[in-house]
């Protein structure tokens, strides 16, 4: 059975809380603005969209391949939660304004072949939650698809925002940051509950 809302959680917590896309698209819109800022963001779409193609695909015929691995995959999933839902609670929010980096559409979308954090979101939400429940090719192209909306989402939320929303956070990290990871965990447990 498929759960919409510990996938939806999952999906969203990973795509806004704090990492390279997020707090790299908040500090160009912060030192260029949002419209110049833009084509780096459209980068990471790109690249993201590409990253998530091949680990749907590399999910997919791992699981396929491997029936036994999902109890594997939920373990290693549930602790890459845990592990990230740690790393949010202790997480400062401090953003770095470094201006010698040029926010262009190239160096956004390289950015995404280096960042383990959206390989493992991927196949994370690929193997537990996705290819047990749906087989038909459209259905995995369909999340394909909105896993790199969501994913991408967050870069451009976090730019859009920019300077206030780090303002907010910093105000609030720890209430943030407290509520993020209990979420993080009620998925991480959610995965043995069928």
């Amino acid at each position: 059975m498929f759960h919409l809302s510990d996938f939806l959680i999952y999906c969203f917590i990973t795509a806004y809380t704090p990492g390279a896309n997020n707090l790299l698209s908040m500090s160009n819109a912060a030192r260029l603005g949002f419209r110049r800022s833009f084509r780096f963001n459209l980068g990471i779409l790109a690249g993201f969209s590409v990253v998530m193609t091949v680990c749907t695909v590399c999910s997919t015929t791992l699981y396929t391949l491997l029936p036994r691995l999902k109890l594997t995959m939920q373990f290693f999933g549930a602790a890459y939660m845990l592990y990230l839902a740690w790393k949010v609670l202790k997480s400062p929010v401090n953003p770095s304004t470094d201006s010698s980096k040029e926010a262009s559409f190239l160096s956004g979308m390289i950015l995404q072949f280096a960042n383990p954090k959206i390989y493992i979101y991927a196949v994370t939400a690929m193997t537990l939650y996705i290819l047990p429940v749906y087989h038909s090719t459209g259905a995995i192209i369909g999340f394909t698809i909105l896993l790199a909306l969501i994913g991408a989402s967050g870069s451009f939320v976090w730019a859009l925002c920019g300077s206030v929303f780090c303002k907010y956070l910093a105000r609030h990290a720890k209430g943030v940051n407290l509520m993020m990871a209990v979420l993080l965990v009620y998925c991480a447990a959610a995965l043995f509950v069928q």
